[in-house]
C-alpha cells in the first residue's frame, strides 16, 4: 500500500486530487516559501527595516533561484524545519552576501511556514470551491427536473413514507450549498500572514513590526491577525473543519448512493461503474465508496488535529509536527472528494421503473402513515393508529396490498389519492425548488 494514496501511481486516479496534489509537494511548500521571503524583504525594504537594493536584489532572487528539496532533506532532520537550510542554500545560490545577509530579516521559521501554507491553502480552497460549484448546479439541475419524481425514503434503511428525488438530490446539495455560503469570511478572518519573529514577540523586526506585519499581509493578499497566532491554530483548525464538513457532506452523497444502486434496488444510475475481477455482471459503486472513505478518514483526522491545537508556551514542535502530519492528507481529501462527486453528480441520474417498482414493493405499506391519518379524520387518532396497524399485519400475513383491505373496510376513503405516491409527497417538491432557487441565487451573486 502506498504511504499516500494521492501521490500514488497505483491508486492516484481511484483518489484523484488534481491540482491541489500539486500545492502540497516540497517543490510547492519551497516556492511558497521563497514567495514569503521575498515579499518580506520587499517591504522591509520599503520600510527602511533593510536597504532597499538588498530588498530589491532579494526580491528579485526569489523569482530567479530553483532550490532542490532534497538538498535540504538532512538538514532538516536535523532542525527539525526546512527554513535554516532553505536560507543557506538560497543565500548561496544568490551569490551575493552583501544582500544575501538581509534574508529572513527578524523573522522565524514559523513565520515563514505559516504564510507559505496560507497561499497553498488560499489556491486548494479556490480548486475545491470550483468543484462543489459545479456539483451544486448539477444537483440543482436534478432536483429541478425530478422535483416530482416519488420514490422511496428510508429511515433507519427502511422505507417509510414517499419522497420525491429531487428532494433527496437537495438533501445532498443544501449543506454543500451552505459550505460555500462560508467561504468568503472564512478566507477573510483564516488566510492570516504570520509575522512575529522568534517568540512571537516581534522584537527584532524593527521599531514599527505591526506596520510592517499590515504590509506584508498586503502584498501577499493575505489577511493581518494583528497578532501573533504561532500558537493558537485555529485559523488552521476552521480551514479544517469546513474541509472536513465538506468531507462529510460529500460522504453522505456516497453512503445513499451505494445503497440506492444495491442489487434489487437500482433506483440511480452512477455513469461509470467499477468491474470485478471475477463477476462480469457486477457494476461496483467505487465513486461513492470512495467518497465514504474519505470522509471517515477526514473525520479521523480532525480529531489528531484538535489535539495539536493545544500548544506548549510559545512554540511546540511535537504539536507542530502533528499539524504536518494530518493537515495536508485533510486537504487532499476534500479536493479528492470534490473531484469525484463532480464528476460523479454530472453522470448520476434517477431510474424511474425502479423507484416506482420500489413503492409497490411493500404491499402499499409506504402509505400506512397517510392512511392512519385519513383514518384519523373521522376517530381519536390512537384508534386510527391502532386499526391501521391491524390492516398493516393482515397485509403481511397474506400478502394483500393494503388498498385492497381499506377498500374493503372503509369504502369511503379516497383510496386512488390515499394510494398515489405522486399525491403523498408533502413538502418534498416545494423543498426541492426551493435548493434550485437557493443555488440560481447563490451563482447570480458570483457572477462578474
Amino acid at each position: 500500500m502506498a504511504a499516500s494514496v494521492f501521490d500514488s501511481q497505483l491508486y492516484g486516479d481511484l483518489f484523484p486530487s488534481g491540482d491541489a496534489g500539486r500545492l502540497f509537494t516540497d517543490s510547492a511548500e519551497v516556492r511558497a516559501m521563497l514567495l514569503v521571503e521575498g515579499a518580506l524583504a520587499k517591504v522591509q525594504g520599503a520600510a527602511g527595516v533593510i536597504p532597499s537594493d538588498s530588498a530589491a536584489a532579494i526580491s528579485r532572487a526569489v523569482m530567479e533561484v530553483q532550490v532542490d528539496p532534497s538538498n535540504l532533506r538532512k538538514a532538516t532532520g536535523q532542525n527539525g524545519v526546512p527554513v535554516p537550510a532553505l536560507l543557506s542554500a538560497f543565500r548561496t545560490e544568490m551569490n551575493a552576501p552583501e544582500h544575501a545577509q538581509y534574508v529572513h530579516w527578524g523573522a522565524t521559521s514559523q513565520d515563514i511556514m505559516d504564510s507559505g501554507l496560507m497561499l497553498r491553502l488560499r489556491q486548494a480552497l479556490m480548486l475545491i470551491e470550483a468543484d462543489l460549484q459545479s456539483v451544486v448546479q448539477s444537483l440543482a439541475k436534478l432536483a429541478k427536473a425530478h422535483a416530482d419524481l416519488p420514490m422511496p425514503a428510508r429511515t433507519y434503511g427502511q422505507h417509510a413514507t414517499p419522497t420525491s428525488f429531487g428532494a433527496v438530490a437537495a438533501i445532498w446539495g443544501a449543506p454543500i450549498l451552505d459550505l460555500l455560503g462560508e467561504l468568503p469570511i472564512l478566507r477573510q478572518t483564516c488566510l492570516l500572514v504570520s509575522l512575529s519573529g522568534a517568540a512571537g514577540t516581534a522584537s527584532a523586526l524593527g521599531d514599527q513590526p505591526a506596520e510592517l506585519r499590515t504590509e506584508l499581509a498586503k502584498a501577499l493578499s493575505l489577511g493581518d491577525p494583528k497578532r501573533s497566532w504561532h500558537v493558537d491554530r485555529t485559523p488552521i483548525l476552521r480551514i479544517a473543519d469546513w474541509l472536513v464538513r465538506a468531507n462529510i457532506a460529500m460522504g453522505k452523497l456516497g453512503e445513499d448512493a451505494i445503497a440506492l444502486v444495491q442489487t434489487g434496488i437500482g433506483e440511480i444510475t452512477l455513469g461509470g461503474s467499477g468491474a470485478s475481477s471475477t463477476m462480469p455482471q457486477k457494476q461496483n459503486p467505487v465513486s461513492p465508496s470512495v467518497l465514504v472513505a474519505l470522509a471517515r478518514q477526514s473525520s479521523a483526522l480532525i480529531s489528531v488535529l484538535h489535539g495539536a491545537a493545544m500548544q506548549q508556551h510559545q512554540r511546540d514542535g511535537a504539536a507542530w509536527f502533528s499539524e504536518w502530519l494530518c493537515l495536508p492528507q485533510i486537504v487532499l481529501g476534500a479536493a479528492s472528494a470534490a473531484k469525484i462527486t463532480n464528476e460523479l453528480c454530472a453522470s448520476l441520474a434517477p431510474n424511474p421503473d425502479a423507484m416506482r417498482a420500489a413503492l409497490d414493493a411493500g404491499l402499499d405499506m409506504i402509505h400506512a402513515e397517510a392512511l392512519s391519518f385519513a383514518l384519523a379524520a373521522g376517530m381519536p387518532r390512537p384508534e386510527a393508529q391502532a386499526a391501521t396497524k391491524v390492516l398493516c399485519k393482515e397485509a403481511a400475513a397474506t400478502d394483500t396490498p393494503l388498498r385492497t383491505l381499506v377498500a374493503r373496510d372503509y369504502p369511503d376513503l379516497d383510496g386512488e389519492a390515499l394510494f398515489d405516491a405522486a399525491q403523498q409527497l408533502g413538502q418534498a417538491p416545494i423543498d426541492a425548488q426551493r435548493f434550485v432557487a437557493e443555488v440560481a441565487e447563490y451563482l447570480s451573486q458570483k457572477m462578474p
